[in-house]
C-alpha cells in the first residue's frame, strides 16, 4: 500500500475548520491502554489552542467540537478492532 492509496477527500465546512485544526493538531496526544485508545490527553489542549490561535471567547465551543470528534474517532477505532 502506498501513501496515496490512503488519501481521501473530505468536505470541511468553514464553521468546523478551527475545531478540526485543533483536533488534527492533537493527533499525537491520544492516551491508550490495553484495549487501545481511551481518549485525548486534555492537558495538551490549552497549548494546542494557543498555537492554533483560538480566541478565548471561542474555546468552549472548540472544546465541545473536539470532544465530538474524539468520541466519533473512538467509536471508529473500536469498530475497526472487532
Amino acid at each position: 500500500m502506498k501513501p496515496e492509496d490512503l488519501e481521501i477527500e473530505i468536505e470541511l465546512w468553514a464553521i468546523n475548520a478551527e475545531a478540526f485544526s485543533v483536533f488534527n493538531s492533537m493527533s499525537t496526544q491520544w492516551r491508550s491502554g490495553m484495549s487501545g485508545a481511551t481518549g485525548l490527553d486534555y492537558t495538551a489542549l490549552p497549548v494546542v489552542m494557543d498555537l492554533e490561535g483560538v480566541k478565548a471567547d471561542n474555546r468552549q465551543q472548540v472544546f465541545r467540537d473536539v470532544r465530538t470528534m474524539e468520541q466519533e474517532a473512538l467509536r471508529t477505532m473500536a469498530d475497526n478492532q472487532e
